[in-house]
């Protein structure tokens, strides 16, 4: 399971005790979730996805996440007339 927790969490100025207090886990559990070591259940990943703001499959995916650099960059060039 691919997932972009450490994005979001930075996104949000949220430190790994402070994401864990929000969604009363162990510190230790979101670097293991962050690192792909854990997947999470699904309630966690519900509370996780509620307080990041985000829904559930912007934040795991069965398949690897395409690069935000590459999307970002797909963007830029449809945008260029």
């Amino acid at each position: 399971m691919h997932n972009r927790i450490a994005l979001f969490r930075a996104e949000r100025g949220l430190s790994r005790k402070a994401l864990a207090e929000a969604v009363d886990v162990n510190p230790q559990t979101i670097g293991f979730l962050e690192r792909g070591d854990y997947s999470p259940s699904v309630e966690l990943a519900l509370r996780l996805a509620q307080v990041l703001g985000a829904r559930v499959e912007m934040l795991f995916a069965l398949d690897p996440f395409p690069s935000l650099a590459d999307q970002l960059g797909a963007t830029a060039e449809s945008e260029t007339p």
